[in-house]
């Protein structure tokens, strides 16, 4: 199926600083948390709510870790990222590739295959949101659930100016805007402060803030899809 695209965001909303190829950037594997332990808390917490058990799940750039419970079992776990050893290294994943989404953005992925796709800090490197919005709504099954995850942390030089220009209120804006405009319905909201980990936490110190945009497919297929 062939889906259209509507465009949201200008040529200078797409410029970034560092234009070299995505993949020079993760050309190295980073064996590190870039968010902190009360997000990632908070991530795991809120896929325990909204993952149904034995889903087929897509986790989009992804790395070496997926903050999926544990103890819980999917169908299937697909993995996508730039980095080889960062996605062979994933426990969870049962299987992955490698796309760099600014160059590409056609998923290799079925109609309505996957019930649940996972993106954490990624959606502000994306060049090319529309398309990748759209082709989620492709993949997803109907009743299925994108989670779009991030906080205030990013590398500035490899993320577009719609991005460095604006604040939390207005990346959950933008998103939310980009995924409407493909076809999504409004998706829900989340906007939370976290507690830092440990005895600062309890003395009343922040952790990394958590936002979230949660995007479900209706369960009638949406008349956006073409076929060729």
């Amino acid at each position: 199926m062939r889906v259209m695209v509507v465009p949201v965001l200008g040529d200078q909303e797409r410029f970034k600083l560092d234009r070299s190829d995505d993949a020079l950037f993760y050309a190295e594997p980073r064996f590190v948390h870039h968010l902190d332990g009360a997000f990632r808390a908070r991530l795991t917490a809120l896929y325990r709510q909204r993952i149904p058990p034995c889903a087929v799940v897509l986790d989009l750039m992804s790395s070496w870790v997926s903050h999926l419970p544990e103890d819980v079992a999917y169908e299937r776990v697909i993995g996508h990222g730039l980095n080889k050893q960062e996605l062979a290294t994933n426990p969870r994943l049962d299987q992955h590739w490698i796309q760099n989404l600014n160059i590409e953005q056609q998923l290799p992925l079925a109609d309505a295959s996957v019930d649940v796709t996972l993106m954490v800090a990624g959606w502000q490197y994306l060049q090319q949101p529309e398309a990748i919005a759209a082709e989620l709504l492709r993949i997803t099954r109907p009743g299925g659930e994108v989670i779009i995850a991030f906080s205030n942390r990013m590398f500035f030089q490899k993320a577009p100016q719609i991005w460095t220009d604006g604040g939390d209120r207005e990346h959950l804006d933008y998103i939310a805007k980009v995924l409407v405009a493909q076809g999504w319905p409004p998706p829900t909201i989340m906007a939370e402060s976290t507690s830092a980990p440990g005895p600062m936490g309890w003395l009343g110190a922040k952790g990394d803030p958590f936002f979230a945009v949660i995007a479900s497919r209706p369960l009638k297929p949406a008349d956006r899809l073409q076929t060729r």
